[in-house]
Order: C-alpha cells, then sequence, then structure tokens
C-alpha cells in the first residue's frame, strides 16, 4: 500500500493485518469501538483507487452525522489533490446528486440515500471499486444496505466490500445473513483480548454494583403482577399465548394478532385477545420501569395512561386504570415521591459520580439508560453535585418531535470534548459509531440483553487512558437476567464467528449468488 498518502497516522500491526486481508477478500471486520476501523477503511480505499484510477469509492454509514464525520476523517489524514469527497443527503436535490456523482471520487452517505437514487436510476455502481458499510450488523432483511449491496453485485465491475461492526450480534444465523447480503469471503475479528490488540489498550476496570430493590416498592410489584397474571390466563385461555409472557413474546403476539385483524379476520376471540395483550405489554413496562429505573418515571407513565383513558383511546386502558389496584399503586408511588424517595440506584449513582469527581476534577463520564425519561431525571439528579455538568444525549423523537436535532446532538458533544459538560446522559444515540470524545468512565444503569449493543457501550472507555465501566444491576429484578443474558451472548458470538471462519474458510460461501438472484 502506498502509504504516501497517509498523513499523519500509521498503522497498528492488527490493522495492517486486517487490511491484507481485505484487499483480497470481500471482508466483514468486526473490531471495538476505538480501535481504528476507520483507518482500515480509508486504507483499502485507497488501495483500490490506486488499482482503479478513475474509479470512485462508496462509504456508507446509517446516519448523516456517522457519514460526515468518516469524510472528516478521510480528508484529515489524506491530501487535499487526493480525490474529490463528497457528502450526500437528503438536503441536496436529486439532480445535483446525479452531477454531483459524476465528478465526486469518494462519496459518503447514508444506506437509503443511494438506494432511492439507484431506484430512481440517477446513476449506476458500474464505476465503484469499493463499497465500504460501516454498522455492517444492521445489514439484514430488507435494510437499505442489502439492496445497495446487491445492486453492486450486479453492476460494477471491480468489485470489493469490506462491513465494519463492533459486534454483529450472536445468532450465526444472523451473521450468516450479513455475510450472504454482502458477499462476505472471510471475517475478520479482535476483541479487548486479542494479542495483537491489548498492547494498544488501557486497563478496563469493570465493576457490578448490587443495589437492593426497596421494600417500598415490592408492595406495588407484587399487585401489578397480580393484574399482569390476570391478563396473561386470559391470553392461554383464548389459546393464543404457549409461551413464557416475556415482554418479546407479548410483542410478536400483539404483531401477529394485529396483522391477522388488518387482513380482515374479524374474529371475536382475537380481538378480545389482543386487548388484553395490549394491557399486558403496558404493565410488561411499568414492572421494568418501577424495578430498574426510577420512580418518578414509573408514575408518570401511569399518568399517561390515565390520560390515555380520559380520552378514551382504547376500552382495554379504560378497564385497565379503573382495577382499584392500579389507583392503589399510584397513590402509593405519589406518596413515595412526596417523601422524596426515588429508585435506589439514583443514589448510587449520584455516590458514585461525586466519588469520581473528587478523584478527579477532569472527569467525563457517559451514564447509559434504555429510557429517555430516566435519563432526564439523572441528568436533574446529577446537576445538583456541585461541579457537576450533566446533559441528556438522546436521538430525534419521531413521535412528540422531543428529543436532539442531529445538529444539537453535534453542539453537546462538541460541549462534551471542550469540557463545557463532564456527564453525558445518554440514551442508545451514544452507542453507535459517534465520535464522543475518550471518557474515564462508562456507567450502565441497567444491563442490557444485547450483546452489540453492550458491546458497543463498553467500547467508549479504556481506549487512551485507564477506564471503569460500572453497572447498576438492582437485585432480584430483570437486571440480573439481562446482565447474564448479555454476557452468554457475547460468548455465543465469538462461538459462532468462530464457526462461520471455518465455514468461509472451506468455501462455503452461503449460498449468497442463489439468494441474490
Amino acid at each position: 500500500m502506498s502509504s504516501k498518502f497517509l498523513e499523519g497516522i500509521s498503522p497498528r500491526e492488527y490493522q495492517q493485518k486486517i487490511f491484507d486481508t481485505c484487499k483480497e477478500k470481500n471482508c466483514l471486520v468486526v473490531l471495538p469501538t476505538g480501535l481504528g476501523k476507520t483507518l482500515i477503511a480509508l486504507m483499502l480505499a485507497i488501495n483500490r483507487m490506486e488499482k482503479f484510477p478513475g474509479e470512485k469509492v462508496v462509504f456508507l454509514a446509517p446516519t448523516k452525522p456517522l457519514a460526515e464525520q468518516h469524510m472528516n476523517y478521510f480528508k484529515k489524514h489524506l491530501p487535499e489533490l487526493f480525490g474529490d469527497m463528497q457528502l450526500f443527503t437528503g438536503h441536496i436535490n436529486p439532480a445535483n446528486r446525479k452531477k454531483i456523482w459524476k465528478t465526486a471520487d469518494i462519496i459518503f452517505s447514508t444506506p437509503q440515500c443511494v438506494a432511492n437514487d439507484l431506484k430512481n436510476y440517477l446513476y449506476d455502481l458500474k464505476n465503484v471499486c469499493l463499497l465500504i458499510e460501516d454498522e455492517a450488523h444492521r445489514c439484514t432483511k430488507s435494510y437499505d444496505y442489502t439492496y445497495v449491496a446487491k445492486k453492486y453485485s450486479e453492476q460494477s465491475q471491480h468489485q470489493r466490500i469490506l462491513g465494519l461492526t463492533a459486534s454483529p450480534g450472536s445468532e450465526a444465523s444472523k451473521i450468516k445473513e450479513i455475510c450472504r447480503n454482502l458477499l462476505i469471503e472471510e471475517v475478520e475479528l479482535r476483541t479487548r483480548q486479542s494479542s495483537d490488540v491489548k498492547q494498544y489498550l488501557q486497563e478496563l476496570e469493570i465493576e457490578k454494583r448490587m443495589i437492593d430493590f426497596p421494600s417500598e416498592f415490592e408492595e406495588m410489584r407484587h399487585i401489578l403482577k397480580k393484574v399482569f397474571d390476570q391478563y396473561v390466563e386470559e391470553l392461554q385461555k383464548r389459546r393464543v399465548l404457549y409461551e413464557p409472557a416475556s415482554k418479546i413474546a407479548l410483542i410478536n403476539l400483539q404483531k401477529k394478532m394485529m396483522f391477522a385483524l388488518s387482513m380482515g379476520n374479524k374474529n371475536f376471540n382475537y380481538m378480545l385477545a389482543a386487548s388484553a395483550c395490549a394491557q399486558a405489554i403496558k404493565l410488561q413496562h411499568a414492572l421494568e420501569l418501577l424495578e430498574t429505573q426510577t420512580l418518578s418515571g414509573f408514575n408518570k407513565y401511569l399518568k399517561e395512561l390515565f390520560n390515555q383513558s380520559r380520552k378514551k383511546q382504547s376500552k382495554g386502558v379504560v378497564k385497565l386504570v379503573s382495577k382499584p389496584e392500579f389507583n392503589f399503586v399510584f397513590i402509593k408511588s405519589n406518596e413515595l415521591l412526596i417523601k422524596k424517595i426515588e429508585h435506589p440506584k439514583i443514589s448510587e449513582l449520584i455516590g458514585i459520580i461525586s466519588r469520581e469527581k473528587t478523584e478527579n476534577s477532569n472527569i467525563k463520564i457517559i451514564v447509559f439508560t434504555q429510557f429517555r425519561e430516566t435519563a432526564e431525571v439523572i441528568s436533574k439528579n446529577l446537576n445538583e453535585i456541585e461541579g457537576i455538568k450533566a446533559k441528556i444525549f438522546v436521538g430525534q423523537a419521531k413521535k412528540n418531535g422531543s428529543g436532539l436535532s442531529q445538529k444539537e446532538q453535534k453542539k453537546i458533544i462538541d460541549e462534551f470534548s471542550e469540557g463545557k459538560i463532564n456527564v453525558l446522559c445518554a440514551t442508545c444515540i451514544a452507542e453507535e459509531g459517534l465520535d464522543i470524545p475518550e471518557v474515564n468512565a462508562v456507567i450502565f444503569y441497567e444491563p442490557i440483553p444485547s450483546a452489540i449493543r453492550a458491546i458497543q457501550r463498553t467500547g467508549r472507555t479504556a481506549r487512551l487512558m485507564k477506564g471503569k465501566l460500572i453497572m447498576l444491576i438492582t437485585k432480584k429484578t430483570r437486571d440480573e437476567s439481562h446482565y447474564y443474558v448479555s454476557r452468554a451472548r457475547e460468548k455465543k458470538m465469538h462461538s459462532a464467528i468462530d464457526s462461520i471462519k471455518k465455514d468461509l474458510s472451506n468455501g462455503n460461501k452461503f449460498d449468497f449468488q442463489k439468494k441474490l438472484k
């Protein structure tokens, strides 16, 4: 590779090894966040453009800020005259995109943008010598990534595909699907423990904080669980539910029944079961908030259900909130909040962050949580600690327009980088890709069962300096099972990738050619 083009950066040994594979074969690179996937992409782009002068590179990322971040990285490490780099967004009208396509050498875009242009025949991928798909774990089912890869395999004359991800998931079937959709011929996997990666990483201290579930909450949980069990019993009697009533099982059942009803199946049993299922899901959500989140978030959710009932949004909700048990729980949560009682995770978190601040006045911490309401409660409480400036970092909300625009997100990351903010209270938006500076500690407000997301969250720390990962786990709640599920899934991912690597080295290409026709 002509390193003469690389400015201000030189590859590490493992990056060079992975690049050597990517030069020869379509490759899926699985590398934890912060270990330099983009440099491998940059080296491969230089290599392909030298090999096929005049041909283009297309770099896809799931969001516009991420595509822009990759473009800035390329611009920073390539000489100005290397090639014309352009960012495609929906704001550029199609006629202009068509023009830009003709003259650009490297195009950074979201998959939606390129997929739409291909469907409208604005251009084709004939002269694209490299297709890069970042966050490649999204390359499943009918996502636009899959469509673009399919068109690329049909149209390009000099094909090379690079998929990048911190974790492709734990199911072998899903990883095979990604490999099939991207015509992958080789998988390069590295973890924090890989011998050639270890030396570049700092020590990561992992702490589990086990927290007692408060006795005052136990009574509310017991009552809600009783009401929940009544709905589950109804679903079993109506012969629609045959498995344990987990959140996912109930959501899948609801989808199945709503689909049948929308197709004109006016089965009366189904209609009543669909209503019971909807209420069971609401109770499951309420229990999750009570067990693992904040009491104020739980209380707010109960208020929302009362509002829905007042507006007569559904007979099922009216019936649910009129139950004396439901009203008892609502009154009880109000009483506890008046007494200033919160979920014990909040005081634990305040203690952790106060201690971190005492030990290091220049801290940067990310607190991850599943729900934006929780992020708001956490932020409000942390801002009461002297010297702590916390802000919430959430995605754009489709429904009610709350949330942060991409511009606002960028501003918050800049403030965090500059030290104007020292704690980010973030939802899943901060897990993927975004160029968030190195942090001293990552705190999981709750464990998450997804291996993909757990690996992405963890990758935010212990890259350039010592880091901590602290997990808050409420005893005897779903927190405990989520913690063990996530760990088991991560192990499963490694063994699934190992078996897939063996398959690929034995010449098994997962029949992707057949699938693509």
